[in-house]
């Protein structure tokens, strides 16, 4: 899926498009399941070993009770090392499918529903000043009111984007950052300071995952939200974020997290210990997005606004059934997921 902004950029890379496999699991009776299996460099993995750790468990599903999720999220844990994406492609996909066979929507299968909508937050590539000040600007001519900044690690450059956009946007709309693990701790704490004065809210993973001592000196040091992101990438490093009170808050993201069922289990994880947490931005097709959703509406506590915007600025998504209106997200009615699926060995793609 091609971006809208072929020049998108964050502090680690430019990243001109986004790629994944649709992973399609169907039952005796015709039933299927959807899942994302997202293939990017960070998470581990490329197209092809996606496909190929993908299909070599896929063996393993042929005749077992598509109702035991139980039993088959055990012996993948088991048998698959790592590919925490290809583990969330399956999990969503098998998930997705019992809520079909028991003709429930999605969040059903984790609980009680506690909301039907939240605010959404929209990610800023980085740009000049005035560039991301004109970005900003549209966006909240959008309807949006939460804007994440993508920052480098450069105290100077990063203070003067924020700065244009506040200035350009006004006192009432939320702001955040992200810096992609591009700071030191001493700069950090330097930056984040005088965000602060501009009214930034939060900031994510402002330092190295591997430097949990120079992120909770930053969370010690600064007056505003520190939340991991790149560093919250299993439910040990959960367990260790919270435990330590290393942040204030947590960034759930579905494939970094390998599905459904564990960014339900990071969510109580977070909450047990009274850390902050959201679902974070996890970029990907409308399908990946709406069982996101799904699984939010079923969070007892959410702290901040969540990222299900990502999709907007994707090309040539082959799913469909959600938008975004007004800054806002809503759950999508239906069995499932919601969302209408692509075609596949020739079948028509249905909706949900």
């Amino acid at each position: 899926m091609p971006k809208d902004d072929p020049t998108w950029a964050f502090a680690r890379a430019t990243i001109p498009l986004v790629e994944g496999w649709i992973a399609h699991l169907r039952t005796q009776d015709g039933t299927s399941g959807f899942g994302y299996v997202s293939t990017a460099a960070h998470l581990g993995t490329n197209p092809e070993l996606a496909k190929t750790a993908f299909e070599t468990f896929a063996t393993l599903l042929i005749g077992r009770d598509a109702h035991d999720l139980d039993g088959i999220l055990a012996e993948l844990e088991q048998r698959m090392t790592g590919q925490m994406s290809v583990k969330a492609g399956i999990d969503c996909a098998l998930h997705e499918l019992k809520a079909r066979m028991v003709n429930v929507p999605l969040w059903r299968l984790f609980g009680e529903q506690f909301r039907s909508s939240v605010p959404v937050i929209r990610t800023m590539a980085i740009k000049s000043p005035v560039e991301m000040a004109a970005q900003a600007q549209r966006l909240v001519d959008d309807g949006y009111t939460y804007l994440k900044i993508k920052i480098h690690g450069e105290v100077d450059d990063d203070l003067a984007c924020v700065r244009a956009i506040r200035e350009q946007v006004g006192e009432s709309v939320h702001l955040t950052v992200d810096a992609n693990q591009s700071y030191t701790p001493a700069n950090a704490i330097k930056a984040l300071n005088k965000m602060a004065d501009l009214g930034v809210e939060l900031a994510e993973q402002p330092v190295s995952v591997d430097d949990c001592v120079g992120l909770k000196r930053v969370t010690d040091s600064v007056p505003i939200i520190v939340e991991a992101d790149e560093g919250a990438n299993s439910l040990d490093a959960v367990r260790h974020l919270v435990s330590n009170r290393i942040v204030n808050a947590i960034s759930l993201k579905i494939p970094q997290l390998g599905g459904l069922r564990n960014t339900m289990a990071a969510a109580k994880i977070c909450e047990a210990a009274g850390i902050q947490y959201r679902m974070g931005g996890a970029v990907g097709p409308r399908l990946l997005t709406a069982q996101g959703m799904h699984l939010c509406a079923t969070f007892s506590s959410l702290g901040y606004a969540c990222e299900f915007g990502e999709f907007v600025r994707l090309l040539d998504d082959p799913t469909a059934g959600i938008e975004i209106k007004d800054g806002v997200m809503t759950l999508p009615s239906g069995i499932g997921s919601g969302i209408c699926v692509p075609s596949v060995d020739g079948e028509v793609g249905v909706r949900t």
